[in-house]
């Protein structure tokens, strides 16, 4: 019988996904009160984030739906993608005000970061020839995003415009919140593809690993920086199934 070494054990527990998002010490008192920790932990998720997003682009195999439009819109404009990103971030924004949802600093962050790191790494990320290599970005694309996503979500300065956006429609609609994120991403996804952007294995492996990864990197984060375990706000889903 195979005996599982120690430090594979210890190394299952350190990325076991988290069940909810957690308080960590670093987490805000507020969404409009930061902390230095808070605005590095924020500043520095996001960051990650748009990195991993630039990973899956440069890898040609397909990325998360909006990253999907975004690039579809690239191409229709001949506009940079952080641009295009920028701008439909901005635009899903403005949708929150016939909800009356109220931004946070993160949600504003979340526009500007993003799409400038998203930029940057797609500008000058070399594109890769071999499959593997082209594999080997989204996996790192997906395992970033991830950990981005842990340090923003408990960083407490308030949801993305999309995930914003998904919960002033499930409290306005009344529909499940996961009804409502996949009529979201599916609409969003048909845009994209329509208008150009690139839809493939990798748009499937988001959808598919997301989730998980951003409960690992949840997790992860949590036992970095451990504090009180808190559930998530009512309304808003424990993390988020798309972008953020």
């Amino acid at each position: 019988m195979t005996t599982v070494p120690s430090w594979w054990k210890r190394l299952g527990r350190f990325l076991r996904g988290a069940r909810t998002v957690p308080r960590t010490r670093f987490t805000a008192p507020a969404i409009w009160r930061p902390t230095p920790a808070s605005a590095a932990a924020l500043a520095g998720g996001l960051t990650l984030f748009g990195i991993g997003e630039g990973f899956l682009l440069a890898s040609h195999l397909g990325a998360a739906p909006w990253s999907v439009l975004a690039q579809g819109l690239s191409l229709r404009s001949g506009l940079a993608i952080g641009w295009t990103t920028l701008i439909v971030s901005t635009c899903v924004l403005l949708l929150w005000i016939p909800l009356r949802q109220r931004p946070g600093l993160g949600t504003l962050m979340n526009i500007l970061i993003i799409a400038a790191s998203l930029e940057i790494t797609y500008s000058f990320m070399p594109q890769p020839d071999s499959l593997p290599a082209r594999y080997a970005l989204v996996v790192v694309g997906l395992a970033l995003i991830g950990l981005g996503s842990g340090f923003y979500l408990t960083s407490g300065h308030g949801p993305g415009p999309r995930d914003g956006w998904m919960t002033g429609l499930h409290r306005v609609t009344g529909l499940p919140v996961g009804l409502v994120r996949l009529c979201i991403e599916v609409v969003v996804l048909i845009a994209g593809w329509l208008l150009g952007g690139t839809v493939g294995i990798g748009t499937a492996l988001f959808a598919l690993l997301i989730g998980q990864s951003v409960a690992m990197g949840l997790a992860v984060v949590h036992r970095l920086s451990p504090g009180p375990l808190e559930l998530s706000p009512p309304g808003e889903e424990p993390f988020p199934q798309g972008e953020a």
